[in-house]
């Protein structure tokens, strides 16, 4: 992860992408992983679902957004990778990245299902204008949205049991 012909591949491939497109749009899109961003649109999408009487889901949704910090801290602090352009560590894994992917799969989850590929664009726009702008190396992306992608894979977990009659 921080040392060895992976990562080596990695900064090259991050040297190598940073600065390309258009900047506005690139750091537009790494906005996006912003907690001033992202954690509103979750918030509203649980007050909507616990309105919606999905009060379950919704607390699902919000433990599922604080096992962020708990998780990509201690992993930055265990890595201790370096970040693009600088000494310092604490890059890997990607904490918008994965702020991006739980606050926006989250929403669609809970608002409607047809919305993930709408969550889908947004945290890969998310992580393509960080690498852009020389945020993050490749991987560190890639490693935030492994990591967070099976919170949202139980489907069952973010619906309401349905009340069958009769046997089944």
């Amino acid at each position: 992860m921080a040392h060895g012909p992976l990562a080596r591949l990695d900064e090259r491939a991050g040297r190598a992408l940073t600065g390309r497109g258009p900047q506005a749009v690139a750091e537009f899109c790494a906005d996006l992983g912003n907690l001033q961003v992202a954690l509103p649109v979750l918030a509203v999408a649980m007050a909507y679902a616990a309105w919606r009487g999905r009060r379950v889901q919704a607390l699902y949704a919000g433990l599922a957004m604080a096992l962020v910090p708990a998780v990509v801290v201690p992993l930055k602090l265990l890595v201790a990778r370096a970040g693009p352009f600088t000494s310092e560590t604490g890059w890997y894994p990607s904490g918008h990245t994965a702020t991006a992917l739980v606050a926006y799969g989250g929403a669609a989850l809970l608002v409607h299902r047809r919305l993930l590929p709408v969550a889908v664009l947004l945290t890969v726009a998310t992580g393509i204008g960080l690498v852009l702008r020389g945020y993050h190396w490749p991987l560190d992306v890639v490693a935030s949205a492994c990591l967070f992608s099976p919170i949202g894979m139980r489907r069952s977990s973010w619906r309401t049991p349905s009340r069958r009659t009769g046997p089944s």
